[in-house]
């Protein structure tokens, strides 16, 4: 059985830190699926993901290339955006599992839409919003 950890975080900053704390401990081959609504800071949790890894270059959705590659940190970072894929077949195309495989950490939005294809030791995340808790508030949820 799996375990889920929640997390909840109050500021975009703090979202921000918990994405660089994932970033600062992950290790070759990791995978991770990133769920949530549009605008509940997906974005801003894997830019910490990213500096946990040393990436210093700017990182952006790929919502229209599908993945973004950054090489210059401790590992390899391959930054997925699913929203946009038509066709699994797609994912084949790009050549997903040389990414998940390989010799980084692969990071995918919207994983939900490919879920047929990620691997069994996908750790999936997923963020939450809850007004009632104050705008900034997120839920985490890691299993």
């Amino acid at each position: 059985m799996k375990s889920t950890e929640i997390f909840e975080t109050f500021s975009e900053q703090e979202t921000f830190l918990l994405g660089k704390q994932i970033g600062q401990n992950a290790k070759e081959k990791d995978v991770y699926a990133l769920l949530g609504d549009l605008g509940v800071g997906k974005t801003v949790f894997t830019k910490g993901v990213a500096e946990g890894l040393g990436i210093k270059e700017p990182v952006n959705s790929p919502t229209f290339t599908i993945v973004q590659e950054y090489t210059e940190g401790r590992l390899p970072f391959y930054h997925f955006d699913v929203y946009r894929i038509g066709d699994i077949e797609e994912m084949d195309e790009i050549g997903y599992e040389d990414y998940f495989y390989g010799q980084g950490v692969s990071f995918v939005e919207w994983a939900n839409l490919i879920e047929e294809i990620m691997p069994e030791n996908t750790v999936w995340i997923t963020i939450e919003k809850d007004l009632k808790k104050g705008f900034d508030y997120r839920k985490i949820q890691i299993s």
